[in-house]
């Protein structure tokens, strides 16, 4: 029999909290790690990084959600994935939209130098600030491209196995008669 300290059934806990010990564990240790590198973030410029955090949350709610849900519901119109009964054409979706989450968010993180903002990368870095565009748009590209490839091989494969088991069910229905 092995020896447990009272409150200490993994089963009860997980009833009541909902996860086990090591995701609570896990989740103050996150919180504790966000909390240190926020009070180190609000050592310098407490009022600026309050003011990014505030214009951040508001371009995000007010802004980009806005322009993402419209392009995601204008992608489904085009790929006739809305409305009831086109379950497999949603998943298609994903083919779209993962690359272009992708690249936004790549965008998103180097627009300064990709829409040549940055007057003084070089002179900082010594590296030339040109280039960016054409790599973020080759990235892009290959993201595309990467996830055409992935999204025909699924079709063949869906297409295989659908072809196998109409003959398999033929087969069968010719060893009954």
């Amino acid at each position: 029999m092995k020896f447990r300290l009272p409150g200490t059934d993994t089963i009860a806990f997980r009833r009541r909290y909902g996860a086990s010990p090591l995701h609570l564990l896990l989740v103050l240790a996150s919180f504790a790690l966000a909390v240190y590198a926020g009070l180190r973030l609000l050592k310098g410029d407490t009022f600026g990084v309050a003011l990014w955090f505030v214009g951040a949350a508001l371009v995000h709610d007010l802004v980009l959600l806005p322009l993402y849900s419209v392009t995601d519901r204008a992608t489904q119109a085009v790929c006739g994935t809305s409305g009831p009964g086109h379950a497999a054409g949603r998943v298609s979706v994903n083919y779209v939209r993962v690359p272009a989450f992708v690249a936004g968010v790549l965008l998103l993180v180097w627009w300064p130098l990709v829409l040549h903002r940055v007057d003084h990368f070089t002179a900082y870095t010594g590296l030339p600030a040109d280039g960016f565009l054409a790599r973020w748009l080759l990235i892009t590209a290959l993201l595309f491209a990467s996830s055409a490839v992935v999204l025909l091989l699924r079709m063949w494969y869906e297409t295989r196995v659908s072809r196998r088991g109409a003959r398999a069910q033929a087969g069968a229905r010719k060893a009954r008669k």
